[in-house]
């Protein structure tokens, strides 16, 4: 029978964009991917399409899978011939029982390789504006397991040698056992007023800080209701967090965003988010796709000269447009003396991109605003040709006959529904895991609504904050039954995320 490979991959703390390139490439070259509670989800958006996907997360209250149950699984699917990725949050060997399952890999004679991930021992720390150590004011530390009880007899932890010998102190999964480590750490000489921070979920957008002493530490966090999962920081470098904590600081901190574009037009607006401290999750409600038939779109690029305008009204029209011309064997030469419209800068920067020049693009962003700015640039008898969607609005169609333009409209894309984890979604929303529900067009709210069922929907949106792209969008979402709390001004990504981030600044005022 043919062996397989196992990775131990640490997944990092949370934040996905803290994988490693080596980390990323098992998971996406995996068969069988057996991941932890802690790895955070929008990782396993890379997992290949047909990967077997097998949650074995632990917590302190209820274990998926025991450890030993976790290590014959990958045994098993390693002599199934499998390529297997366990992925485990944090680091494999800092408390990831990774050494664990390598003992069991070598034992069967499977081969494996460690892939080494950010632990949260120091990251989560640095997220909230610690450094674990500091220039001046400790360069020791220790990462200790929070896990074993400090007042059993046969204890693995030096408590004498651990309250003394360093400067800083990291506990991880110490929640349970908050009490007794405080009282340890005292009763062996590190004083009472030494700073502590609980840090819980750090590197995402739940990311909690508590900070205290040890004296009263435990009794404010009893006071909180603050549990795991958390790292427990005991130092002087907590005193660092006034100055040094960013990620709180951003704009979006907090915020999850559901993205619900299309996924090949997803990573500007999901980059956007993240940049400025959200977490966006990806759910294409839409995807774009050719034309049913091509015929309409290579007649009309046939006698492409002919037109005095083409409008163009989304990026994905030029895209579609340029890729068939090329196809059918023409260029950008084909458009001499032809004049172009773009709805806006994304489209315009589209068409630029081929070597074009764009004649007209509207103030406002809207199929309206186009017809309102081509009147008298369009002479009646002009030849118009529109490649656009197929589900396009037909303002623009009616405005220009109205002009007495000669209009052909074809369709260059179809907008479909798209493939996103509905079940996945819905769960987030019923347990209040996402905050905002961005729409960037009519058909997203629409297929949106399709896919998580309109019924189920005023349950599922309450307490959601939802923004729009821009009225025309907004008004889809209220005769949908969404409520609207934030339209963009100007009608682009930009100027969405602008929106979001002045609402969420006025609401935190």
């Amino acid at each position: 029978m043919n062996k397989g490979i196992v990775y131990l991959v640490g997944a990092g703390p949370g934040d996905p964009g803290l994988i490693t390139v080596r980390g990323l490439e098992c998971i996406k070259k995996a068969e069988v991917l057996v991941y932890d509670r802690l790895a955070g989800i929008r990782l396993l958006a890379h997992a290949r399409r047909g990967a077997e996907l097998i949650y074995v997360g632990k917590s302190p209250e209820r274990h998926a899978m025991k450890q030993e149950e976790i290590n014959l699984l990958l045994v098993q699917k390693a002599l199934e011939g499998k390529v297997v990725t366990r992925l485990k949050g944090g680091d494999p060997f800092v408390f990831g029982r990774g050494g664990e399952e390598a003992e069991a890999l070598v034992e069967r004679g499977i081969t494996f390789e460690v892939v080494p991930g950010v632990t949260s021992a120091v990251a989560v720390p640095a997220y909230a504006g610690i450094p674990v150590t500091h220039r001046g004011v400790t360069s020791s530390l220790a990462i200790i397991t929070g896990n074993e009880d400090p007042s059993k007899d046969d204890s693995d932890i030096n408590w004498p040698g651990i309250a003394n010998g360093f400067g800083t102190l990291v506990f991880l999964m110490g929640m349970g056992n908050l009490p007794a480590i405080a009282a340890k750490l005292i009763e062996h000489g590190r004083g009472e007023s030494t700073p502590v921070a609980l840090i819980r979920w750090g590197t995402r957008p739940e990311q909690r800080t508590l900070v205290g002493t040890l004296k009263d530490i435990a009794e404010r966090a009893a006071r909180e209701n603050f549990s795991n999962p958390a790292v427990i920081v005991v130092g002087e470098v907590v005193h660092l967090r006034d100055r040094l904590k960013w990620f709180e600081n951003k704009p979006l901190f907090g915020q999850r965003v559901l993205v619900t574009r299309s996924r090949e037009q997803a990573s500007v607006l999901s980059a956007a988010i993240e940049e400025l401290g959200g977490e966006p999750l990806e759910f294409p409600t839409i995807s774009v796709t050719g034309p049913d038939d091509y015929a309409p779109m290579d007649r009309a690029i046939g006698r492409a000269g002919d037109y005095s305008w083409i409008i163009f009204t989304s990026v994905n029209g030029v895209k579609y447009f340029f890729s068939r011309m090329l196809f059918l064997g023409r260029d950008i030469r084909d458009l001499h003396g032809v004049r172009l419209c773009a709805i806006g800068p994304k489209t315009r920067e589209e068409l630029e991109s081929y070597g074009l020049k764009v004649d007209y693009v509207p103030g406002e962003y809207r199929a309206e605003e186009i017809a309102e700015g081509l009147k008298g640039k369009v002479n009646p008898g002009d030849r118009v040709l529109l490649p656009r969607a197929d589900i396009a609005r037909k303002a623009l169609p009616e405005a220009l006959a109205l002009m007495g333009a000669v209009l052909d409209e074809v369709v260059a894309y179809r907008t479909v529904e798209g493939g996103g984890d509905a079940e996945l979604v819905g769960t987030l929303l019923r347990e209040g895991g996402i905050n905002v529900i961005t729409f960037t067009s009519s058909s997203t709210v629409r297929n949106f609504v399709r896919l998580l069922g309109a019924g189920a929907l005023p349950g599922l949106l309450k307490g959601v904050t939802v923004a729009c792209i821009g009225p025309i969008t907004a008004d889809t979402a209220r005769e949908l039954n969404i409520p609207v709390h934030i339209e963009a001004a100007s009608y682009t990504i930009d100027g969405l995320v602008e929106a979001i981030v002045e609402h969420f600044g006025n609401t935190m005022v």
